[in-house]
């Protein structure tokens, strides 16, 4: 019988890039006219978040922010030594990355061999390793366990796509990319084969705000919303097949939930500023004590609503830990005002 362990965590773009830029995504957001004036200022924010950006924008507050999630990472990566994974099954977000205009798939298993990448070849900024651009890294793929896979679960009923290789000149989803050179920080390697399966997570968004930052004016411009993600109750009950499948099999399988929680450029309420996190730390709370039921019937517009379209992937694992009956051994949220996002660290085992 299969092993299983769970883990979440985050691919936070900025965290790969140097301190000095960890707050570029409010800088940027803070140029938009539509945002009020009063907002636009320090002195209109909350006083949490004046505090963190500081007297210099935000650095100070970028290096404090990096240590915690260094910290959360290393975390996960000796839980998953200490498992010695057969595969890391990681669910991860497509951002008009590799599934554009032709096709967006709910959800895709993607069964692709072994693939070079270059994560800072199209980058004009330095890396927080001090890496050349040029910089390559081997990503080992995990075809035939993806296809096993994708046959277990049409086998529950549950119709999956499938792909054997990313579209032509696409860059791969930074979703699975970050998740490999997060667990390997400390730049020791990492040999894992990695399984990624795409969840739709961006939805109604994911085509007419290409799956990122917009304006308010460009939102305006964008007219209708795209068709709608997976809810939830669907990413839950992926997660919950996905474990049935695999606990058939004999394999050591680490499941990986990728991303942060609420997003500020997704909070269209709060101005795009900051994430909403009285609503993370209600769903911290639910994950500490393991109450799935409080996961599974979280309405699709609640996460839209506030800003956290990529916990769609933590629906999957929350899924998959409720079907094995897991709870979490160890869990992390760190929250800010200024760097777009609150991420959290959990494991399973």
């Amino acid at each position: 019988m299969a092993e299983i362990l769970g883990l979440g965590l985050t691919h936070y773009p900025p965290l790969s890039w140097t301190d000095d830029r960890m707050a570029v995504i409010l800088k940027r957001t803070l140029e938009d006219p539509d945002i009020p004036e009063h907002l636009r200022d320090p002195a209109g924010w909350p006083e949490e978040m004046r505090r963190e950006w500081g007297d210099d924008a935000g650095v100070t507050a970028g290096a404090t922010h990096r240590k915690r999630l260094v910290e959360g990472l290393r975390e996960c990566r000796r839980a998953l030594d200490a498992f010695a994974p057969d595969v890391v099954l990681v669910w991860g977000d497509d951002q008009y990355e590799n599934f554009r205009e032709e096709i967006i798939p709910p959800f895709c298993v993607m069964a692709q061999d072994d693939m070079e990448l270059r994560p800072f070849a199209h980058k004009d900024w330095p890396n927080a390793w001090g890496e050349p651009a040029d910089t390559t890294f081997t990503m080992r793929g995990a075809r035939a366990v993806a296809k096993d896979l994708v046959s277990g679960l049409l086998g529950e009923n549950f119709d999956v796509a499938y792909s054997y290789r990313p579209r032509e000149g696409a860059e791969f989803p930074h979703a699975f990319v970050n998740t490999m050179l997060y667990l390997d920080y400390d730049r020791t390697g990492f040999d894992y084969p990695i399984l990624p399966i795409s969840v739709n997570c961006y939805g109604s968004s994911v085509i007419s705000r290409q799956g990122g930052m917009a304006s308010f004016a460009e939102i305006r411009e964008a007219g209708e919303p795209d068709p709608p993600a997976p809810t939830p109750a669907r990413c839950f009950a992926l997660g919950a097949a996905i474990a049935r499948v695999l606990t058939a099999g004999s394999q050591r399988v680490a499941l990986v939930a990728s991303s942060s929680w609420s997003h500020a450029f997704l909070n269209d309420k709060d101005w795009h500023l900051y994430p909403d996190i009285p609503s993370d730390r209600r769903f911290f709370e639910a994950l500490q004590n393991a109450d799935y039921d409080a996961w599974r019937s979280v309405p699709l517009a609640n996460l839209e609503r506030d800003g956290q379209h990529e916990m769609l992937n933590w629906f999957c694992l929350m899924g998959a830990m409720a079907e094995l009956g897991k709870t979490p051994r160890w869990s992390d949220l760190v929250e800010t005002h200024v760097l777009n996002s609150n991420k959290c660290f959990v494991v399973f085992d």
